[in-house]
């Protein structure tokens, strides 16, 4: 009998796996793959040391403006997958050797829920039967790959984020049907090797709920780097290489060596026996409360699976608020201070409010703004480069609600604005915080005098 039977073990699985190890829990994980899940061996991971590899030889072709200067600079596409294969393998072992360490017996295969008996939650693999007192559900999300007419006759030529970082040889044109997170980053990195990229996005604006005016800024900034957009365009129908679209009553195609199929991911619900345990599910996804809990007892979902906010770190919490509550530490998920970064060059983040929301919500706020060159360090270490820091506060109490941001390196800033978001720290605190000088977090101080 185990205490925590857990099925998949990505950010939500296996951090809770070493959490509740750690508390001294008896835990089995089941998973099928490759530990870290999704976003270690499919995603996060790999595409950010991918854009790395693009960053650094970006660096290195434009060293003149920082008065360094080298000869036939190049890359090599094989080598760049290579380091990115060797950075998984490494972080694999990694997350392996946790579970060693916290005593949580992993076992390889396909899981499937039998169903509740007597003796507890009773979980099938490799034709074993294990029996758990409770039972935490961790089983991702899949790339959604809409049924556009002609998509799937294209073959090899169609791409999701799982095959694009398996690919032999750089495309010399790429196609992305969406302008969200991934299409971003994948259109970061190719636009950076000298890809011919074209992005083709629905709605009026990439990335989606991001702050409105922080997408355009990006968007302007690519589309001097070379990159196509279309706004406003609906993919109609493939045909072979080629996408068509329509766009102001018109049919519009471009062509490319290859086409990647961004629009979304979708909860893993089918195919482990959910059905066996009559779990209430939500928009697709498994309905949990502020802990986590199913509508089953001891039944809990934790990361893509609830279909509420796909991103791994918001996985980890919600593995860690399931061990918490188990383990005697009263905890709930809260989802007002969740981060999200797009790591392009330049990065963009933000957590919180945007304007959009605050206004849909009814929300009375007021927002100061500031280029990122009021710092010095950005100045200095972003030679021509130009950035934005947005700041929201509530109109009544000055409480920070909304923090957003373009330039480097904001993606490792962003977490400042989290924690002020989550005490509820109004301006009059955020003055009285140091900050070191030079750094270009001190942009967030510098817009808060902004007010």
């Amino acid at each position: 009998m185990y205490d925590l039977l857990i099925i998949g073990g990505g950010p939500a699985g296996y951090v809770a796996a070493e959490r509740a190890g750690h508390k001294g829990l008896k835990v089995l994980l089941f998973e099928k793959n490759k530990m870290g899940g999704v976003c270690l061996n499919e995603g996060c991971i790999p595409t950010k040391t991918l854009l790395y590899s693009a960053k650094t030889y970006e660096n290195a072709v434009h060293g003149d403006k920082y008065g360094v200067f080298g000869e036939n600079i190049r890359f090599d596409f094989g080598k760049i997958m290579a380091r990115k294969n060797k950075v998984v393998r490494k972080l694999v072992s990694g997350v392996e050797s946790k579970m060693k360490m916290n005593h949580v017996t992993v076992v390889k295969g396909d899981a499937m829920i039998m169903g509740r008996s007597q003796q507890g939650i009773e979980v099938s693999c490799n034709g074993e039967q294990f029996v758990g007192s409770n039972l935490l559900i961790c089983t991702g999300s899949e790339a959604f790959v809409p049924p556009i007419p002609g998509i799937e006759a294209a073959g090899e030529i169609i791409l999701t984020n799982r095959e694009i970082l398996d690919l032999k040889e750089q495309p010399k044109s790429l196609v992305i049907i969406g302008g969200g997170v991934i299409g971003m980053e994948f259109a970061s990195f190719y636009n950076s090797l000298n890809t011919k990229v074209t992005v083709v996005e629905m709605l009026p604006e990439i990335l989606g709920n991001n702050d409105y005016e922080i997408s355009a800024m990006l968007r302007e900034q690519y589309s001097k780097k070379g990159i196509t957009f279309n706004l406003n365009a609906k993919v109609v129908k493939v045909e072979s290489n080629t996408v068509y679209f329509e766009k102001d009553g018109e049919t519009h195609s471009v062509e490319g060596d290859k086409i990647l199929v961004s629009v979304g991911r979708r909860p893993v619900t089918k195919g482990f026996g959910l059905e066996n345990l009559n779990v209430e599910l939500f928009k697709g996804g498994i309905k949990t409360d502020d802990k986590m809990r199913t509508n089953v007892p001891g039944v809990f979902a934790a990361g893509d699976v609830t279909g509420f906010s796909l991103l791994a770190h918001t996985a980890s919490r919600e593995g860690e608020v399931v061990v918490n509550n188990l383990t005697g530490r009263p905890d709930r998920m809260r989802y007002n201070a969740i981060p999200g970064v797009v790591y392009t060059n330049p990065e963009v983040s933000g957590v919180g409010e945007t304007e959009e929301s605050a206004k849909a919500k009814g929300i009375d706020y007021k927002v100061a703004k500031l280029p990122m060159a009021y710092a010095g360090r950005f100045i200095a270490e972003n030679e021509g480069g130009s950035g934005l820091c947005k700041v929201l506060t509530g109109a009544r109490h000055n409480e920070v609600i909304g923090v957003h941001m373009i330039g480097n390196p904001s993606s490792e800033m962003i977490y400042g604005a989290c924690l002020a978001i989550e005490q509820e720290m109004t301006l009059s605190e955020m003055e009285e915080v140091v900050f070191p000088h030079p750094t270009v977090s001190e942009i967030f101080k510098e817009t808060i005098f902004a007010f």
